[in-house]
Parts: C-alpha cells; structure tokens; sequence
C-alpha cells in the first residue's frame, strides 16, 4: 500500500486511498471484499481487492493466477444477488451463512473441516459429490 500511496502522492493519508479504491469498485473497476466485522466503512481497509471480472484480468495481464481468475469468477457470479464478504476460515462468506473454498480438482475439505454450511468449489471437474461442487456451475447463476 506504501509504494501504491507514493506513486499517487498521497504520502500517509489512508483515507484518501481507500476513498479512491471505493471510486474504482463504484465504477466497476475493482471488487472490494471485507470481513463481516468490518462492514461497509469505506474508510476500512479492504480484505482482499480483485479486478471485477476475469475479463479484465486477461486484458490487463500477460499471465494470471489461476486461483484468483477462480475466486474473481466466482465472486462475480454471486455478487449480484448474495452478499459476499470474506470469511475467516475459507475464501469466502456468502449471506452470513455459507461458507465456500475455492481451488483444483484436488482441494480438500482441510481448511473448512467440522464447519457447518460449508462448500468447497472445484476447477476441473464436472460432477460434485457431497459438498464438493463443480466451479462451473456457478456459471448458470449470472
């Protein structure tokens, strides 16, 4: 954030930052994710940004990680109608209910185990058993 800050010559005023970084996820730039505990304070430094879509991603990068192209494609996916925020253990929070991790077809359960409404979203496979379902479902949602 310090060398973000130095280049917009903001030199220590957060708030000014993170004003600008709520301007960009208003138009669509970004996607700006908090933890529950943190609300809507724009003032609050966010948990995890994210260009908005994976568009914007292939357009803006020679190469990009796979497993933020899968947590922006699911993100967008649900953003419209669900509230996500980012949960404490797992990717993510959907409607303070559930929580979902994100990854390969060989993901485990290891970072959401004995957590009640927990789901884990996997690449590269086509039929979900139990509560491992197929990433691209979620692609009939938009």
């Amino acid at each position: 954030m310090k060398e973000l800050m130095y280049k917009m010559n903001i030199k220590d005023n957060y708030k000014t930052l993170y004003r600008f970084l709520e301007y960009l996820n208003r138009a669509k730039i970004l996607y700006l994710l908090r933890a529950k505990t943190k609300g809507d304070n724009i003032f609050s430094k966010p948990d995890k940004i994210y260009l908005n879509n994976t568009n914007l991603y292939h357009s803006y990068y020679n190469t990009q990680s796979i497993s933020t192209l899968r947590e922006v494609f699911f993100a967008s996916m649900l953003k419209v109608s669900h509230n996500i925020q980012v949960a404490k253990k797992g990717d993510f929070l959907v409607d303070e209910k559930y929580i979902f991790e994100i990854g390969g077809k060989n993901k485990g359960y290891k970072q959401i185990k004995n957590l009640p409404n927990s789901y884990v979203e996997t690449d590269d496979i086509e039929i979900g058993s139990g509560n491992k379902i197929p990433l691209l479902l979620f692609g009939f949602l938009y």
